[in-house]
């Protein structure tokens, strides 16, 4: 098949599921094309059969703003028309559905099909903005499938959308070959000479992850016990982390590594995965550290209860408990028996959620939508 992908390229779940299926995609001898606003981030070095088709905007004196939705819809349309793409999969509902809405409309009579997969903020944040809820509706409804990354976020879409299709629940994934404790880590004794507990937290630091919970639970489990926190990823919510730490008199114990794109030599270093969000429709950070055989603690939010399964993988507590995660992540920490059931249970249930089986399940989602040919199956035809 050739297929047509685009995501965002930052730091996010959505751009890295999307990049992995596409990588996972062209190893099994599809042609990927990635239609993109830059790079995403985990693309890596070449791979074969994948290609990457990047969106150029210029600035018009006219205009206050580049026009980059429009730019990439008609990117889409040359793409599929240069390269006979067979569908198009598209990662979030605003602007990437609706830029192949209007790709499909420049094309005319070549039909694309178009999958669109929700990860969440389009629908739990951005459906909220009443300016938006129609321009998310219209990618929703005109799309031939969509997809959804947990139960959550489509019990969400459903109550907020009423699609006249159903939603496909497909999970995201985890690779089991590169997501794999590393015990041998030089990292680990640079970080904590002391062979202290390491707790992480990783993420775009937006303000529904929830920083402020992330130092407070720390601040709480190092005064009773020595440790270290990790903090991965960027975000506007970087700097009130920083003040926090420095209000609290920690900066000798965490570290700001910033943006990566290699997670999974990080994540092994970890023994605690801090994740107390206040939306989350899946929580790919908590699968990918319970692949790497760290506990999670974090919250109820969205999704996370599909992911974590609370009492044999992590604990899980209300949005906002951080006398509960604190006291669960010290436990966990002053018992190592306890805590090494936790890791082998979580090493078991991201098993679960292996790369292999899922990039299964998209491609048989891809030949039933191609098979039904023009129209594909109707969300955007109307049809059942």
């Amino acid at each position: 098949m050739r297929i047509g992908i685009s995501c965002y390229a930052t730091l996010g779940g959505s751009g890295a599921v999307a990049t992995e299926l596409g990588k996972a995609l062209a190893r099994r001898g599809h042609e990927v094309h990635f239609i993109v606003s830059g790079i995403p981030f985990r693309l890596g070095l070449f791979q074969e059969n994948i290609y990457v088709h990047e969106v150029e905007t210029e600035n018009y004196p006219v205009l206050q703003t580049s026009p980059h939705d429009l730019a990439l819809a008609a990117k889409m349309a040359e793409v599929v028309k240069h390269y006979d793409l067979d569908l198009l999969h598209v990662h979030y509902a605003i602007p990437y559905a609706v830029c192949a809405f209007l790709a499909k409309q420049m094309l005319g009579d070549k039909s694309i099909p178009v999958i669109t997969t929700l990860h969440g903020t389009d629908v739990t944040v951005l459906a909220q903005d009443p300016l938006l809820q129609d321009a998310i509706r219209l990618g929703i409804e005109k799309s031939d499938v969509v997809t959804a990354v947990s139960q959550s976020l489509i019990d969400q879409t459903n109550e907020l959308f009423k699609p006249r299709c159903p939603i496909v629940k497909l999970y995201n994934f985890v690779d089991p070959t590169v997501y794999d404790r590393a015990y041998e880590n030089g990292w680990r004794k640079h970080l904590a000479p002391n062979n202290e507990p390491i707790l992480m937290h990783m993420s775009n630091f937006r303000a529904v992850k929830r920083v402020p919970d992330v130092i407070a639970i720390f601040q709480k489990v190092h005064a009773t016990m020595p440790c270290k926190l990790l903090l991965v990823g960027e975000g506007p919510d970087l700097d009130v982390a920083w003040k926090l730490v420095e209000r609290h008199n920690l900066k000798r114990d965490v570290v700001f590594l910033g943006k990566r794109d290699e997670v999974a030599p990080l994540l092994s270093l970890a023994d605690i995965l801090l994740l107390p969000s206040e939306k989350e429709s899946f929580g790919l950070v908590a699968l990918e550290a319970m692949a790497c055989g760290v506990p999670v603690i974090g919250s109820t939010a969205g999704g996370i209860p599909e992911v974590v399964e609370h009492g044999r993988s992590g604990f899980l507590s209300p949005i906002g408990d951080i006398e509960d995660m604190s006291n669960n992540a010290i436990t966990l920490l002053q018992d190592h028996a306890k805590w090494e059931t936790f890791s082998r249970q979580a090493r078991e249930r991201a098993k679960l959620f292996s790369l292999e089986e899922k990039v299964s399940d998209y491609e048989q989602l891809y030949e039933m939508v191609i098979a039904k040919g023009k129209g594909g199956l109707s969300c955007a035809s109307g049809h059942a």
